[in-house]
């Protein structure tokens, strides 16, 4: 018996949820520096990647419908964007690919990093909340460390440019290079595969395999070779390139008086400036195991009508989930002190590897892109330490004013 083409299909939204769970095992990899777990894990992650872009490339290559096309993730490419593509494709179907890639000698367009900053902003909701950007052909990146006013009444004298230069830094964008592996089977290239569908599967890899590789430099990078973590202590000591901790502060209940504690040194601008600022909102980044047990828990409450409330927080709170982050650690911050940026630059250009045959039939192809990030000021993030982080007290009033005239009142 012939399957029919449908029976054969795998369930999108399966397989959504198993790349789902293999990028929590290649988040994991990442966390603990195992390459070979990651390069399994991301071999497998990059397999059904495969799959679901070969799947519905059969099922649409016919379509001239943009409007289909983009609800699948193939955009309308640029000259420019088509131009590398379809360079890369045909340097990949030559009888030396690493040699015809040479001969391209063409990086990224910056515009194909601009769509993956978007693709990544879009599923990781970390990076939508911090300043992530493109610094494409930035060397140093000027950050204000606490949105100052650089104007000034009178003379600008030196005391005053003295004083405006201690509040704004230089970060050099060439510290840090995020490699990324693209996996690509022989067979997209035999079947014929455009640019606009190498363009879908090159993003994917790309966001994906960057986004586990930024959350962790942002939320926890040493700052040696990676971008300085949230957690990081700008004003502490720094040992051959790598900044210390800061110190944890417990976090036991959300109740108000607690919690907003935790909150208020946030709204102190870092002593270099000086002063107070406003905070609208915190952000809470907790790991995937904390929220559901401890966080979920704390901020729940239940309504007159017997329903529950998640997510109540005494402070306006923002709760993003990491697996960048152990169980019983979290960080607490004002999201866009937080500046983030990548680009592909020179180093952007595609080449092939022979040295990481993750898969058979595979040719493996390397980009390098470079970047940086640290908080725009020491003050802005929290450490904190929800090990001991305990539910909220459910509160249960009994009035009985017909039989006992006098009030009771119970706890549950």
């Amino acid at each position: 018996m012939h399957l029919t083409r449908r029976n054969r299909m795998k369930n999108k939204d399966l397989l959504k949820e198993e790349n789902k769970e293999l990028m929590q095992a290649l988040s994991q990899a990442l966390k603990e520096d195992d390459e070979d777990a990651m390069a399994e894990a991301f071999a497998v992650f990059a397999t059904g990647v495969q799959e679901r872009i070969m799947e519905e490339y059969g099922d649409l290559r016919q379509s001239k419908d943009a409007t289909i096309l983009a609800s699948r993730g193939i955009r309308q490419l640029t000259g420019e964007e088509k131009t590398f593509y379809q360079a890369w494709i045909d340097a990949a179907k030559s009888a030396n690919p690493k040699q015809a890639l040479i001969d391209i000698n063409k990086a990224m367009p910056e515009t194909i990093i601009d769509e993956v900053i978007d693709d990544m902003r879009e599923s990781h909701e970390l990076l939508s909340e911090i300043d992530f950007i493109n610094c494409q052909g930035a060397v140093k990146m000027i950050i204000n460390a606490d949105n100052i006013d650089l104007a000034t009444w009178g003379a600008l004298n030196s005391a005053i440019s003295t004083e405006l230069a201690g509040k704004i830094d230089l970060l050099n964008m060439t510290l840090a290079k995020l490699t990324a592996f693209i996996p690509v089977p022989k067979d997209m290239f035999v079947r014929g595969l455009g640019p606009e569908w190498l363009d879908n599967y090159v993003r994917i890899i790309l966001s994906e395999a960057s986004s586990a590789g930024l959350e962790k430099g942002i939320l926890k990078g040493t700052g040696k070779d990676q971008p300085i973590g949230m957690c990081k202590n700008l004003d502490g000591a720094v040992t051959q390139g790598v900044y210390a901790d800061k110190a944890k502060v417990s976090l036991k209940t959300l109740e108000p008086k607690e919690y907003c504690a935790a909150v208020a040194p946030l709204a102190k601008k870092p002593d270099s400036v000086g002063g107070y600022r406003t905070v609208p909102e915190v952000m809470l980044v907790v790991n995937p195991v904390d929220y559901i047990q401890r966080v979920v828990p704390s901020s729940t409450v239940r309504a007159t009508d017997g329903t529950y409330k998640n997510n109540i927080f005494p402070y306006p709170t923002k709760v993003v989930q990491s697996a960048a982050l152990d169980e019983g650690e979290a960080i607490m911050g004002i999201a866009k002190k937080y500046f983030m940026g990548v680009a592909a630059g020179d180093s952007g250009m595609i080449e092939y590897s022979d040295e990481y045959q993750f898969l058979e039939d595979n040719r493996v192809y390397i980009t390098k892109l470079y970047g940086m990030g640290r908080p725009k000021d020491n003050n802005a993030f929290q450490y904190m330490d929800v090990s001991n982080l305990q539910p909220a007290p459910m509160k249960v009033e009994i009035t009985n004013t017909v039989d006992n005239p006098v009030n009771t009142k119970a706890k549950a």
